[in-house]
């Protein structure tokens, strides 16, 4: 007998129809004898929905209100999905984010977690029941309602299997694990039965859309064992997201991730002298514009430099009017922008103990004549920023030239 936490999202949940289908599938875990805490969100399409209600009624609604309006969309699933698993009949209690007390700080729209009483799941888990939490919502100290942004029910999750002990997390998503790139770009990419949390956590932030990085984060930290799976298909293994001394085989690179939201802003020609980086910056970080990878590098001109970042798409006009102030401030030669890149980045805890990964990525590229236009690296990753047409191209060949299509 297990204690399992399962999340299931808006797609999941979408219809009537699936939140039966969702019930039955509870239901085989209740009759192995496991114990189910499960999280929900929304209905897929209902905080778009609401959203716009909202901005109907006021230009810029209140943080608090919407926090208040949006917890009602996963407030209707929990119900719904703990009258499905009644009429199946199952004992099942349903509780939002307040009732269960998931305390937030008070950042409405963005909250994080500070903590979760058990007390009230463990006593409704005891008396047999399978309990139905609200995901993506909390309350703060004052009692004001509060969101944990897009994505917050799969923290949600995560949080409650760190606070009950659980044996696993288990995300029920619209795919069947995490794969070693985009199937959408790669036909031939695959599903990894394993992959380590720091891999994850790169991944998710490099552009992978899976899993919210804030319930990898959580995950890693309190070392809770999560597994991806779809609630479309019926395949019971997924991927397991685990610590890396679990893993048996490490592979080299374990996959490939990209993201289509980024722009590259260049100013040309600023004095190449000290604190030249942080008079460029902090215009820009206090615009609360982030700052993804950064290049400086020698002009042609003596005493110059060059200085490139980038920025996500949805920020690049702002970046681009305020770095035009800053050229004009500092004298500099111009202002170069595209907003036409992507990031492409090979991840793998494989390449702290193999040298030459960057070398053949490049090599690799400059068969494909593509031109790698900025590069970063950590200690399991590198990543690349090149034109946009190149994606798919770069993608494909990256992946057969590691063998990722290989099992």
């Amino acid at each position: 007998m297990a204690l399992i936490v399962q999340k299931y999202g808006g797609t999941s949940v979408g219809s009537v129809e699936r939140i039966q289908a969702v019930a039955e599938k509870i239901k085989t875990f209740v009759a192995n004898g496991d114990k189910l805490v499960v999280s929900v969100s929304a209905m897929s399409g209902e905080t778009n929905r609401m959203t716009e209600l909202a901005q109907q009624i006021q230009d810029t609604p209140s943080l608090r209100e919407m926090d208040v309006l949006l917890t009602t969309g996963e407030q209707v699933t929990i119900s719904l999905l703990a009258m499905a698993l009644q009429q199946l009949g199952c004992e099942a209690i349903s509780y939002t984010g307040s009732q269960v007390r998931i305390t937030t700080d008070s950042a409405h729209g963005k909250a994080r977690i500070k903590s979760i009483d058990d007390h009230r799941i463990h006593a409704s888990l005891n008396a047999g029941k399978i309990v139905v939490v609200a995901g993506f919502q909390g309350v703060d100290e004052q009692g004001n309602i509060t969101t944990l942004g897009r994505g917050g029910s799969d923290t949600t999750a995560v949080a409650l299997a760190a606070a009950l002990k659980a044996d696993e997390c288990q995300i029920y998503t619209d795919v069947d694990g995490v794969y070693t790139t985009d199937p959408r770009i790669e036909p031939n990419a695959r599903k990894m039965n394993t992959v380590s949390y720091e891999e994850m956590l790169e991944m998710a932030s490099l552009g992978s859309k899976v899993l919210q990085i804030r319930s990898v984060e959580f995950a890693s930290k309190y070392k809770v064992p999560l597994r991806v799976l779809s609630s479309l298909i019926d395949n019971p293994i997924g991927t397991l997201i685990t610590s890396e001394e679990n893993i048996m085989e490490q592979a080299v690179i374990s996959g490939i991730a990209h993201n289509k939201d980024e722009a590259k802003l260049s100013l040309i020609g600023v004095p190449d002298e000290p604190g030249i980086a942080y008079k460029i910056l902090k215009p820009i970080s206090e615009a609360n514009i982030e700052v993804d990878m950064i290049v400086q590098s020698v002009s042609a001109r003596e005493g110059l430099t060059n200085f490139a970042f980038t920025v996500h798409r949805n920020d690049f006009d702002r970046a681009q009017t305020i770095l035009q102030s800053i050229c004009n401030e500092l004298e500099a030669k111009a202002v170069q922008s595209d907003d036409k890149v992507v990031k492409v980045s090979l991840v793998g805890i494989g390449m702290r103990s193999h040298a030459g990964i960057a070398a053949q990525m490049f090599e690799v590229l400059h068969q494909e004549n593509v031109n790698i236009q900025m590069i970063s690296t950590s200690e399991i990753k590198i990543s690349v920023v090149i034109g946009e047409k190149y994606l798919e191209l770069a993608v494909r060949s990256l992946h057969a030239a590691f063998g990722l299509d290989k099992e």
